[in-house]
């Protein structure tokens, strides 16, 4: 790929790059595809979607991944595996320098969405992989018939946990407030769940274990200073996300959290470089809006491009 030069380089694969993609490549610009991982992100962990109008009884994630990405290649789209650890994006040309490559493009979309957030306790990532995990769907059929803890108040936290039920004995959810952020469905299924117990008011202050894994989990009660051990297995941390865009800082605007600020027309104040889906500053995270995002943004390309 060194030297290529493409009309429009996308960085992540996810829905708001594979949307973006599908815009651009109908529109017959040249456009390259990069993806650290595998194309999808975190939908291709998500085990069910009730929300992506078009599907009336819902799809898979990785289902979902699967149709957009058979879809974006109709139109001779390039993807590639490539991370992207350094950029010159001041001038007309854009430079990407990837770790066995450099690239340039006259236009670049950020679609690099986020990470989950750990909990910064003792004893996680001693256990990363051996107990603690963010990922129910890769991870819940090691637990079969074991105590788990969940940690964590909005949809993501209910819909895994939901789903961890599935294979486990029982699931404890620690929440720090008194009530959940989940939409009210969610909260519906969890109240009829009888494997599924919350423990409010409650924060996760260590996890504990041995050289199999995790033994315990330490919570404390926010509201009386109590802390005690919940024996269990395993520990799944869905406590909000940060956004994959370490190599763009310094480049780019962006907000306290690391989130990358744009307008409407998802451009960030680069001009020829814009943002779409969760790594930007949006109040919403959802695929519906990802989706909206780069097809927003693959459309604002396309008159940059007319008129440089």
């Amino acid at each position: 790929m060194n030297g290529t030069d493409y009309d429009l380089v996308i960085i992540g694969a996810g829905p708001a790059g594979m949307a973006a993609a599908l815009y651009a490549g109908r529109a017959r610009l040249s456009v390259l595809v990069l993806e650290k991982a595998a194309p999808g992100g975190q939908i291709l962990v998500t085990d069910w979607i009730e929300n992506y109008p078009g599907f009336s009884e819902g799809i898979s994630g990785p289902d979902l991944m699967e149709q957009m990405l058979a879809q974006v290649k109709r139109f001779d789209v390039e993807i590639k595996s490539g991370e992207v650890v350094s950029m010159d994006i001041s001038g007309p040309v854009k430079q990407l320098v990837l770790l066995d490559a450099t690239i340039t493009a006259r236009a670049v979309i950020i679609a690099t969405g986020t990470s989950f957030r750990k909990l910064g306790v003792p004893g996680e990532n001693r256990y990363l992989g051996r107990g603690v995990s963010t990922c129910a769907t890769c991870d819940a059929p090691f637990f079969k018939d074991s105590i788990v803890v969940a940690v964590g108040g909005g949809d993501t936290a209910l819909q895994e946990s939901i789903y961890l039920t599935r294979f486990v004995k029982k699931v404890y959810l620690v929440h720090r407030r008194d009530q959940l952020r989940a939409v009210k469905i969610l909260q519906e299924r969890a109240a009829l769940n009888d494997k599924l117990e919350i423990v409010w008011d409650s924060t996760v202050t260590e996890i504990k274990g041995g050289s199999e894994g995790v033994e315990a989990v330490t919570v404390k009660n926010l509201k009386t200073g109590e802390a005690a051990d919940i024996p269990a297995e395993g520990c799944f941390v869905w406590v909000g996300s940060l956004p994959n865009a370490g190599f763009a800082a310094g480049h780019m605007e962006m907000d306290g959290q690391g989130f990358i600020i744009t307008d409407d027309r998802m451009r960030t104040n680069i001009p020829g470089v814009y943002a779409a889906g969760d790594v930007r500053n949006t109040p919403l995270r959802q695929v519906v809006t990802a989706v909206a995002d780069g097809a927003v943004a693959a459309s604002d390309v396309m008159h940059y491009l007319d008129n440089m």
